[in-house]
């Protein structure tokens, strides 16, 4: 059975792996939409947590033009997010699989460029946690 959340593991300072992230997704063609430091926004709301978290969305335009042409309730679970936080001592990045995530919408006939999209994702993940 496949996994719905794709995690990869990094020792590297939490700021470099942000700035990573949005470094690789651009050199792998993917734009970055948004950056939410949620950590920063929970503590300017007076309700901190006690750890880093930054979300980075990014989106690869032909694939999002592609499905949502045809299948507009996908842009619910869209852009694409990679979850960057502090958890024992190491960053973690996170996403929920796009081939998981699009199991949801019974779009099987977006399943190879789904694949395509999680391949690169992981990829981008592995690179920014090097």
């Amino acid at each position: 059975m496949a996994k719905m959340l794709i995690n990869v593991e990094s020792t590297k300072d939490f700021e470099q792996v942000v700035q990573a992230v949005q470094e690789k997704s651009k050199e792998n063609g993917f734009g970055v939409m948004s950056v939410h430091e949620v950590h920063k926004i929970l503590e300017s709301k007076g309700m901190p947590i006690s750890y880093k978290c930054t979300i980075v969305e990014i989106c690869q335009p032909k694939a999002a033009s592609q499905v949502l042409s045809k299948k507009p309730e996908v842009s619910t679970a869209m852009p694409c997010r990679i979850s960057v936080y502090e958890q024992d001592g190491k960053v973690v990045l996170s996403t929920i699989a796009p081939t998981e995530l699009l199991k949801l919408y019974q779009a099987d006939e977006f399943k190879e460029l789904a694949e395509e999209v999680e391949n690169t994702i992981k990829k981008i993940m592995e690179e920014a946690a090097k």
